[in-house]
């Protein structure tokens, strides 16, 4: 909550990767007594956040929400003077800002069902207990004690990003009516399924059971959608979608859409790198002498103490460097800087945030990879720029090819900053080899395989009323290397420490005729926004003697799936419209955090030999 005197109770606790990838703008975080939504960036209070400097990640960012956009900050933090307050009520000022939704809750014991504001409710807030805070029904018909009243778990959306409370006196009344209920909410049942349930109107003693609401019956049922946006106190002028029944807590309720960039050097010298690090601080100069100012202050208190050596003129000469860096910094590719850094590999480049380590390719597979690089320690920054309901953004292969319609935004006005995370881990990148590479999509069978998928990818677009030939299709080198990595990940996950959702890819492929080509590599890397620093585990599977062993058990996983032969001779035509063939949540699947592609364009017979596919493996298994 923020100091507002209107929002100063504080509710609940949530780590700062949820409010990008769970509980960020615009979603329903379920708390022990309360549902509540996560306002919009208007209401957040930015004096506790810090300021997460990556240039290239803000660049991206102002390309699709705008060049007003100004900086990345983290959630609201705790200051460490925080922990010694005494007082409870200092502390629930530090946080984000909700807001109770839905609106309507259900009393436990006489079952009334109205909104927080019909005046049946109070609510009720221990600050030495933030969890137990809730809502208690006020005179009770049937409990002498006012009883904790739950939140209702019925809500309704639209693909348009809209959600409202659900429209409890349209629906049991079967359209629209003068008559104000009271309306109570009753299980006939024990399964707790909608048909269960119904609504009754105690004034007009109508009733209804809840499952009209879903299914065909809820096409016929329910009434237009109000283009509400809660997060933003709003409505939009109109929508022309029907508002759809959801379950408080669905998981498609709301999905995040996010940037993401690696700190890797972008200038260089080291008083670059330290002006870099000290940003947030060094950005308030506006002369030279201001500088001197900051720079004694801040000095004094023990801080930027690795910029003594330099003397003002240079420092301020280096600051006026990065804010014409920033001014004219247009970002056409997010990778391709990557992959220029992590090919070079050369560890003279080395910096506190990314550190690398080329070693020897395993024997057996000098031939397929060229290079293995260690990254010993590495930070991502990670932006959240919107969100979708009902429709994934998992949907689309790319951000791209999300309609505009679909696109929810995180503030009334255009935002001046994004809420981001910063992660800090480790990683390895493999290197492929471009010249074998480059051989094998000139196969027949493989070129035959490639037209194959980008017709899937076309039908597949059409499904989905996207315009097939905007999005540019990844080609089947993509497919190669996604498909090795996501093998390569299920492999390390095993040995490294980390569980199977805590590792993620990062693919780098372009063709010898793109403009930022050829790229054919993959960085595997740990992906836990709650892990500080690097614990080594997965790096030491890099070092040479052990990574071929697990590239090679990796790919022997990959020869026979569980789900054989239906997984070998899957097609992406049949049924509803796919993105990979040979591939299932029992080889190649991995779950959402890791791939960055919904585990699409997925294929196992592009590694190797399987029961149905024999001639369209990259490696070949003698050699292994």
């Amino acid at each position: 909550m923020n100091s507002n005197k209107n929002y100063k109770y504080r509710v609940g606790e949530l780590r700062p990767s949820q409010i990008l990838f769970s509980f960020g703008v615009g979603a329903v975080a379920d708390l022990p007594n309360l549902s509540v939504m996560i306002m919009g960036l208007e209401d957040w209070d930015k004096s506790r956040s810090v300021e997460l400097p990556e240039e290239r990640l803000l660049s991206a960012v102002r390309q699709k929400l705008g060049s007003q956009v100004k900086q990345l900050l983290s959630p609201p933090l705790p200051s460490d003077e925080s922990n010694s307050l005494s007082s409870p009520e200092e502390l629930s000022r530090i946080g984000i800002p909700v807001a109770p939704f839905p609106g309507w809750v259900v009393c436990p014991r006489c079952r009334l069902l109205a909104p927080l504001k019909s005046g049946f409710f109070q609510l009720k807030s221990n600050p030495y207990r933030p969890a137990e805070t809730h809502y208690v029904h006020e005179n009770c018909s049937k409990s002498r004690r006012p009883p904790k009243v739950i939140p209702v778990r019925f809500l309704a959306a639209c693909d348009r990003g809209h959600s409202d409370d659900f429209p409890w006196l349209y629906f049991v009344h079967h359209g629209n009516t003068s008559c104000p209920g009271p309306l109570r909410l009753e299980e006939r049942g024990i399964s707790g399924t909608a048909a269960d349930i119904m609504v009754y109107c105690d004034r007009c003693e109508t009733s209804r059971p809840l499952s009209d609401a879903f299914g065909e019956k809820g096409k016929q049922n329910m009434p237009n959608c109000r283009g509400r946006h809660p997060h933003l106190r709003n409505f939009d002028d109109e929508c022309d979608q029907q508002m759809k029944g959801l379950l408080l807590g669905a998981s498609n309720s709301w999905f995040s859409i996010t940037l993401s960039a690696l700190s890797i050097p972008t200038q260089s010298g080291k008083l670059a790198e330290l002006v870099t690090q000290n940003w947030t601080r060094l950005s308030k100069a506006t002369t030279p002498e201001v500088l001197g100012i900051l720079l004694s202050a801040f000095q004094s208190g023990g801080e930027m103490q690795d910029l003594t050596p330099y003397p003002i003129p240079q420092i301020w000469e280096a600051i006026q460097q990065k804010q014409s860096g920033e001014e004219t910094n247009e970002l056409k590719d997010l990778k391709t800087p990557e992959w220029k850094f992590l090919s070079a590999a050369d560890p003279q480049q080395n910096t506190s945030d990314f550190q690398l380590r080329p070693v020897a390719s395993p024997q057996n597979y000098t031939d397929y990879f060229k290079q293995i690089v260690l990254v010993e320690r590495l930070r991502e920054v990670r932006a959240l720029i919107g969100f979708t309901r009902l429709q994934s953004p998992g949907d689309f292969t790319d951000l791209d090819e999300i309609p505009e319609k679909y696109w929810v935004n995180l503030s009334r006005n255009l935002p001046s900053w994004v809420p981001a995370t910063e992660v800090k881990g480790e990683g390895i990148f493999i290197e492929f080899n471009e010249e074998l590479i480059q051989k094998w999509e000139k196969q027949e069978k493989v070129k035959k395989r490639e037209d194959q998928i980008r017709v899937a990818h076309k039908d597949w677009l059409n499904s989905r009323n996207l315009d097939p030939d905007k999005p540019n299709f990844p080609g089947i080198r993509y497919s190669l290397i996604h498909s090795f990595a996501h093998a390569l990940m299920r492999q390390l996950a095993i040995e490294c420490g980390y569980n199977a959702a805590s590792l993620r890819e990062r693919i780098y492929s372009q063709l010898p005729t793109d403009d930022n080509g050829p790229q054919a590599g993959v960085l595997i890397y740990t992906a836990s926004a709650d892990s500080e620093g690097t614990l080594g585990g997965l790096v030491n599977l890099g070092e040479p003697a052990t990574f071929g062993y697990h590239v090679t058990q990796a790919l022997e996983q990959m020869r026979l799936c569980a789900s054989d032969p239906l997984c070998a001779e899957h097609q992406p035509a049949e049924g509803n419209p796919a993105l990979h063939w040979a591939a299932c949540h029992a080889c190649l699947f991995s779950p959402e955090t890791s791939c960055e592609r919904g585990n699409k364009f997925l294929d196992r017979s592009l590694l190797v030999a399987t029961v149905e596919d024999k001639n369209l493996a990259f490696f070949d298994q003698k050699q292994w």
